[in-house]
């Protein structure tokens, strides 16, 4: 179960941003509980270490960007999405590692996308896998934990954190088999863009030290999907 914390001091709001977090999350048939707080001061006491926390700025007493600065403090894992009418915070919202800084009024849409990242970041939404068959056996890889795809000598090596699979097949056919997170950067290479921590001219680094080729017809879509990577993250 995902505890959620909502801190808002107008019950307007707080019904809305409610409404919205429990359609989500019935529509991901997703167990949660929702605690409600008018002030920083009740959710700080509020004795519980909230997964998510969605937070409203201009508060009675400590404003819910010191709130959130004494939860960091006191090393707090929680995922926090600011949701305000105010625009001035946003840089500090990334200096305490928000997942999102939304204004009001906010949308479902814009919401949901913020939540679907918090639950990212989580580990809870992402269970995704790949099954790969070799000979009698089947393997099952989660899509996260792959680093990149190679293609050599008729033989796909899937490269994860922790080990490497190979068996008979076509970057072709497991292309079709990935998401979106997956970039067919060369023609022997599909590489996971959320694994890619480097680039130097041809060459992409991933996490692990790993390395794959960039193509030159590639370059630029591969530098363009890295940027908004980056934009994403900083959002």
């Amino acid at each position: 179960m995902i505890t959620v914390a909502i801190c808002d001091d107008e019950q307007y709001f707080l019904n809305q941003i409610q409404k919205s977090v429990q359609h989500y999350f019935s529509s991901h048939n997703q167990d949660i509980q929702i605690l409600e707080f008018d002030n920083g001061e009740a959710l700080l006491s509020g004795g519980q270490g909230f997964d998510l926390i969605l937070m409203d700025l201009k508060l009675p007493g400590k404003n819910g960007m010191e709130v959130i600065e004494q939860l960091r403090s006191e090393n707090s894992k929680s995922q926090v999405i600011f949701v305000t009418s105010y625009e001035e915070y946003a840089l500090q919202a990334f200096h305490v590692d928000a997942v999102h800084y939304l204004l009001k009024p906010v949308s479902d849409e814009k919401l949901h996308q913020a939540l679907e990242r918090a639950l990212g970041r989580m580990g809870k939404n992402d269970c995704k896998t790949l099954a790969i068959t070799k000979g009698s056996c089947t393997e099952v890889i989660s899509l996260k934990d792959i680093l990149y795809c190679e293609a050599m000598d008729h033989r796909l090596y899937i490269h994860t954190k922790s080990m490497t699979y190979d068996y008979l097949g076509t970057l072709e056919e497991l292309e079709k088999q990935l998401d979106s997170r997956f970039f067919r950067c060369h023609k022997s290479y599909i590489v996971n863009m959320n694994q890619v921590v480097g680039r130097q001219g041809d060459t992409a680094t991933v996490s692990g030290g790993g390395q794959v080729l960039i193509s030159r017809r590639r370059k630029q879509e591969f530098a363009q999907r890295l940027l908004n990577l980056v934009r994403k993250e900083l959002l």
